[in-house]
């Protein structure tokens, strides 16, 4: 019997993943349970040695410690290493190493949508790890440009230090049109209850020019990003699609095994 896991606060509980990995691995065969830790930032260090100590077979990493998991990690992939954010960790006897599944899923996403981002212009809101992952693929597919738009300076100037992008005020956004191809929400916002001005100006944005709003979000009420791609006929794709292209990517590092991303989707279908 296997055991995976993933370690958040208390949104562990409101993950979809211990149902839809425990459903697909159930399906090809794998004897395991994926089981859902609630951890408190103080206590991270303790957590990855109890992956360790319980012989845990791999763990997801989730808000808020995709990127305070990194001193935890006894070796990085090259991609996680540049993102320097975490999403994925696999266990070789004591020896933890962390991986970025989350940027490949989104390629991954860019690529059943028919989206290419080759020389595209890209607005992304948020600036820490899962934004991280977004600007990170989009340099690799070649973007023309990438605009972050953030709360946070610290982390706008940390993201933008590592790996590029120029920053753009939600002040600028509210009254300038924006030429942006392609929308991307890697913040925590999707409901006007979580955030009522951000969700007015994001409602009223002109984006006239856009392709595709994406939000890696999933299950968040009355969504604006949503509402802001139906509104103006855009094509709108929300963090299911691409939690399953990364659970794909996951499970291939965790067991070796290659599942379609469609596999995942059934599983999530089931609720």
């Amino acid at each position: 019997m296997k055991v995976f896991s993933i370690v958040s606060d208390e949104q562990a509980f409101r993950s979809r993943a211990p149902a839809m990995f425990s459903r697909v691995m159930k399906r090809i065969g794998i004897r395991a349970v994926y089981v859902p830790f609630k951890v408190y930032p103080q206590k991270l260090g303790h957590a990855m040695e109890a992956l360790r100590v319980l012989n845990i077979d791999g763990a997801n990493i989730g808000n808020p410690f995709k990127e305070s998991v990194l001193p935890h990690m006894d070796v990085l992939s090259e991609g996680a290493n540049i993102i320097q954010a975490v999403n994925t960790v696999t266990r070789n006897d004591a020896i933890l190493k962390g991986y970025n599944t989350n940027a490949i899923g989104f390629m991954d996403t860019l690529e059943e949508a028919g989206f290419d981002a080759a020389g595209k212009r890209a607005l992304i809101f948020g600036a820490e790890g899962a934004a991280k992952a977004v600007v990170f693929i989009l340099n690799w597919l070649r973007a023309e440009e990438v605009q972050i738009a953030g709360r946070y300076k610290a982390n706008l100037d940390n993201l933008i230090t590592t790996l590029g992008g120029d920053t753009v005020t939600l002040k600028h956004l509210a009254t300038t049109p924006c030429d942006a191809n392609i929308v991307i929400n890697a913040s925590s916002a999707s409901s006007p209850e979580e955030a009522p001005e951000f969700a007015s100006i994001i409602e009223n944005l002109d984006i006239k020019e856009c392709e595709l709003v994406l939000d890696l979000n999933y299950g968040h009420k009355n969504n604006f990003w949503e509402k802001l791609a139906k509104s103006r006929g855009i094509p709108f794709i929300d963090g299911l699609t691409p939690l399953t292209h990364s659970a794909r990517r996951t499970l291939l590092l965790w067991t070796r095994i290659d599942v379609e991303a469609g596999e995942f989707i059934k599983a999530l279908e089931t609720d």
